[in-house]
């Protein structure tokens, strides 16, 4: 068992065979045909690694903010999150990621209490810690 899990309290385990094949979880719940996009001269048929990160990160991101907005007594707190997750050659031989979080705040909730709980919630959300440094992430509140 690698350190990375030996204290972790969950763990998912996913199969895939590439952006053309298939990307199965250990349970099953999971199973979907993957396709690079036309954009990169795929087929487009099926879903991409971008698109299945976008979607973990907007739901993450979305769940810390609920998190830290019941920590701070904040009520009625729903706010919509989208991830834009962008990929680009990195200047070498590889290519790199960037993500554009879009938090939609309740109608009618104060912008700057709502700026204040994306800020914490960027703090307290794993996809947030796993990507600072590494990529760039920048969070517009709207």
């Amino acid at each position: 068992m690698s350190t990375a899990t030996q204290t972790a309290q969950y763990v998912a385990s996913a199969t895939a065979s590439g952006r053309e094949g298939r990307a199965v979880t250990s349970d099953g719940r999971l199973d979907v045909a993957l396709a690079a996009p036309r954009e990169l001269g795929g087929s487009g048929a099926g879903t991409n690694p971008e698109q299945l990160f976008a979607a973990g990160y907007a739901a993450c991101f979305a769940s810390a903010l609920g998190v830290v907005a019941r920590q701070r007594k904040v009520a009625d707190f729903d706010a919509a999150v989208t991830a834009d997750v962008s990929l680009s050659g990195n200047g070498r031989e590889g290519f790199g990621l960037a993500v554009v979080l879009h938090v939609e705040l309740p109608e009618g909730f104060d912008e700057a209490l709502g700026r204040e709980l994306v800020e914490i919630a960027h703090q307290v959300c794993p996809y947030s810690n796993a990507t600072r440094g590494n990529i760039p992430v920048e969070l517009v509140v709207e």
